[in-house]
């Protein structure tokens, strides 16, 4: 007879749903969501009407062809700004940026041009982006194509250009809140 091993925990104990899947509310899957530590990034657009926003849905598809999605709830500015300019950029905050992150999620900041008065930005060299200074990373991107994902609008954009710093302090969004992880 097989001994039982260790269960899915690593403690013995199996792991089981609270309720099916179907049935599951948005404070609970917020909770469970918020168990998944992720970077912090800025999206900007350029041109007549810049804006930016901070985002933590933001991960890599492909590198060949160099492919990124960030997700867009499609009731924020910044999904339309997206789809009219046709190009993005983003920016990956560094471990000292929460302020700049807290910024540009605030809904009371200046519209606009703006509401790059706050911080430090140059332009893309590519897209006119802002690109934040300061950051880990920057992107810029061509949108490449968009899907409807429940409130929310999937936008792959093909990379166009990149930069990044040697620093290895990141900002990280864990259990609804903000933390630092320095590397190295």
């Amino acid at each position: 007879m097989a001994r039982p091993g260790p269960g899915p925990d690593g403690n013995g104990r199996a792991l089981t749903p609270a309720r099916p899947a179907s049935n599951v509310e948005s404070r609970a899957l917020r909770g469970v969501l918020g168990r998944f530590a992720t970077g912090i990034t800025v999206l900007t657009v350029g041109g007549a009407t810049p804006h930016g926003m901070t985002a933590n849905a933001f991960t890599s598809v492909s590198l060949h062809p160099p492919l990124v999605l960030v997700c867009v709830g499609r009731e924020a500015i910044m999904h339309d700004t997206i789809l009219t300019a046709g190009t993005f950029a983003v920016s990956v905050l560094h471990g000292g940026q929460e302020a700049v992150a807290r910024y540009f999620s605030d809904r009371r900041r200046p519209r606009g041009a703006a509401q790059f008065d706050a911080v430090g930005w140059v332009p893309g060299p590519i897209t006119g982006a802002p690109l934040l200074v300061g950051g880990l990373a920057w992107v810029e991107c061509a949108l490449e194509d968009s899907h409807r994902g429940g409130d929310h609008s999937i936008f792959v954009g093909r990379v166009l250009g990149t930069a990044r710093s040697d620093d290895l302090d990141a900002l990280l969004f864990f259990g609804g809140g903000y933390h630092r992880l320095v590397c190295g």
